[in-house]
C-alpha cells in the first residue's frame, strides 16, 4: 500500500503540536502540549530546547495514535516552527549549551543600537530585507557565544551547532545526522542574502557569527533527511520545512502576487505574496522569502509582525487572572458595549512593525473608577486588532492600493468577536477558512508536494474551503476616530525603557 498521510510538526512559541493529514488535506489526528516560558530578566524570553524536543516528539507519537496511522503509512514529515528563536548545542552530545533565546527576547537591543550607529543598516536591508532589530536571530547567536564560557572558541573549532527551531528538530529527528534549514527560516536570521539564498560572509562578519556552526540551506520542499525509526516506529522522510508564517501563507493558498493573510497566534503576522522578485518596503515592513520549491526561483513576500497578539489574552488569564481560559475573553469582552474609554497597547516586548521600538512597553490608558474586567478584556482585543490594522495600513501604502480581502488563520481567528472587530477597524472583508490551523497545513502541503503525494499547487487550491466571511459595518467616521485614539495611545507607550534597562 502506498504511504498516504503527512505528519506535520508545528512547533510554536507556547506549545508543540502535531497533526496528521490524509491525502485530501483533512486533519485526522491532532495532539498538542504547552511548555514552560522563561522570563529571567526584564525583556528576556527563554525556552528549554530539550523540553521543546520532548513535547514535539510526544505530540508526534500521540497524533499518529489519535489518527490510527502507523509510521509506515506516513509519506513524509513537514516541519513548521516559531522563527528567529535560536538554539546552540554541542555536536558531540546534542546538548544545548544555553536556554533557547526566543524571538520575543529584547536583550540584544544595545548591540542593535551600536550596529545601527555604525551605519550597517542600509546594507542589511538591501541584502536581507530586514530591519536591524533584536527580533532576528543573528545577535541572539552572538550573545550566546559571548556569554557562555568558552563557547566562541568552541564554535570556531566546529564543536558547536546553531540554528533556528526547525534545525534543532531536524537534528533530533535524524539522531544528529542532519544539520540543515530551509530558505524561509534562513531568511529570518539577518545572515542570508535573499538574492543568492546563501549565508553572506560580510553579514556573518558584521554579526560575529562563525560560519562553521550554521546549517546548510535548502529549498522548502527538499529531501532534508530521515526521521530515525526508533523515534516513531519507522523511518520517515522529512520533506518540507517552512517558518510558521510562510507556512500559513502557503496553507492559505496565497499563490498569486497581492494575496495576503494574517495569522492570529502568539503574535500577529501579516504577509502579502509579491512573486519571484524580492520586495523592499518603504513603510518599515520586512521583505522575506515566502517559499522555494526545488528547481524553481524563490517566491517572496512583504511581512508585518506584531509581537504580542494572542499572548495578551494569555496575560489576562495567567497574569491578571480575570479569565480562566482563553476562549472566555470573548464573552467577557462582549458583555460591554464598548471599552469605556480604555485603550490597551499590548507592547509587552516592544512594538513590531511598522513602529520597530524595542523600548516600548505595554500601556493601559483611560482607567477610571468605572473600569471593569470586561472593559480590560475588550480593550485588549481592540489592541490586538489595532496592531493588525497598523500592518494593513503600511502594506497598502507599499502596494499602492488598499487591501480588498484578508485571509485569516491561527488560534485566535476562531473568535467571531475578534474577527468582526478586525473587519470593522480594517474596513474590508475577512475570510476565515474551515481549517484555521493553516500553519501546520502549509507545512503538510509543502512536504506532500516534495514527496509527490500531491502533484501541484493548483490541486491544493481546489481543496480550500471557507468557513465564514466577516463584513465591516462601521462608517468611516467611527473607524477614523478609533484609529486616531489608538495612535495617541501608541505614542504614550513608545521608548518607555532605555536600552540599558532592557539589558539589565
Amino acid at each position: 500500500m502506498p504511504r498516504s498521510h503527512i505528519l506535520a510538526l508545528d512547533q510554536g512559541t507556547t506549545s508543540s503540536r502535531a497533526i496528521v493529514f490524509d491525502a485530501s488535506g483533512v486533519a485526522c489526528g491532532t495532539a498538542q502540549r504547552e511548555f514552560a516560558q522563561g522570563f529571567p530578566q526584564l525583556g528576556w524570553v527563554e525556552h528549554d530546547a530539550q523540553e521543546i524536543w520532548a513535547t514535539q516528539l510526544d505530540t508526534a507519537r500521540s497524533a499518529l495514535k489519535a489518527a490510527g496511522v502507523d509510521a509506515a503509512d506516513v509519506a513524509a514529515i513537514g516541519i513548521t516552527n516559531q522563527r528567529e528563536t535560536v538554539v546552540v548545542w554541542e555536536r558531540a552530545s546534542g546538548r544545548p549549551i544555553a536556554p533557547a533565546i526566543v524571538w520575543q527576547d529584547r536583550r540584544t537591543a544595545p548591540q542593535i543600537e551600536a550596529l545601527r550607529a555604525s551605519g550597517i543598516e542600509p546594507m542589511v536591508i538591501k541584502r536581507t530585507g530586514l530591519l536591524l532589530d533584536p527580533y532576528f536571530s543573528a545577535t541572539k547567536i552572538a550573545w550566546i557565544l559571548d556569554h557562555v564560557s568558552g563557547a566562541r572558541a568552541r564554535a570556531e573549532r566546529g564543536e558547536l551547532a546553531a540554528g533556528t527551531i526547525d534545525s534543532w528538530l531536524l537534528w533530533n529527528l535524524s539522531s544528529g545526522a542532519v544539520h540543515a534549514t530551509d530558505v524561509t527560516n534562513a531568511s529570518r536570521t539577518m545572515l542570508m542574502d535573499r538574492r543568492t539564498l546563501a549565508w553572506d560572509p560580510e553579514l556573518l562578519a558584521a554579526f560575529r557569527v562563525p560560519p562553521a556552526i550554521l546549517p546548510r540551506i535548502h529549498p522548502s520542499d527538499a529531501a532534508f533527511g530521515m526521521a530515525s525509526a526508533e523515534l516513531l516506529g519507522a523511518e520517515i522522510p522529512v520533506h518540507g520545512i517552512l517558518g510558521d508564517q510562510q507556512a500559513a501563507l502557503f496553507g492559505q493558498r496565497c499563490m498569486e502576487p497581492g494575496m495576503a493573510k494574517n495569522t492570529f497566534g502568539t503574535g500577529c503576522f501579516m504577509l502579502m505574496q509579491t512573486g519571484t522578485q524580492a520586495a523592499t518596503s518603504r513603510h518599515r515592513l520586512l521583505g522575506t522569502v515566502a517559499w522555494q520549491r526545488s528547481g524553481e526561483p524563490a517566491h517572496h513576500a512583504l511581512e508585518g509582525s506584531v509581537f504580542v497578539g494572542g499572548s495578551a489574552i494569555q496575560w489576562l488569564r495567567d497574569g491578571l487572572g480575570i479569565i480562566r481560559s482563553a476562549p472566555e475573553v470573548n464573552a467577557l469582552a462582549a458583555s460591554v458595549s464598548d471599552a469605556g474609554g480604555l485603550m490597551m497597547v499590548p507592547a509587552f516586548t516592544g512594538l513590531g512593525a511598522p513602529h520597530w521600538d524595542p523600548h516600548a512597553r505595554g500601556a493601559m490608558l483611560g482607567i477610571t473608577r468605572g473600569t471593569t474586567a470586561a472593559h480590560i478584556a475588550r480593550a485588549t482585543l481592540e489592541g490586538i486588532a489595532h496592531q493588525v490594522a497598523d500592518l494593513a495600513d503600511a502594506m497598502s501604502a507599499d502596494a499602492g492600493t488598499p487591501l480588498s480581502l484578508l485571509r485569516v488563520d491561527g488560534g485566535a481567528a476562531a473568535s467571531d468577536f475578534l474577527m468582526q472587530l478586525q473587519a470593522e477597524l480594517l474596513g474590508i472583508a475577512l475570510e476565515r477558512p474551515k481549517v484555521v490551523e493553516t500553519t501546520a497545513q502549509g507545512a503538510a502541503f509543502m512536504a506532500g508536494l516534495g514527496c509527490g503525494l500531491w502533484s501541484d499547487a493548483s490541486q491544493l487550491a481546489r481543496m480550500r474551503a471557507v468557513d465564514r466571511t466577516f463584513q465591516p459595518t462601521w462608517d468611516s467616521g467611527r473607524r477614523a476616530d478609533a484609529r486616531a485614539r489608538w495612535k495617541r495611545a501608541v505614542e504614550c507607550s513608545r521608548s518607555w525603557h532605555p536600552a540599558e534597562e532592557v539589558n539589565r
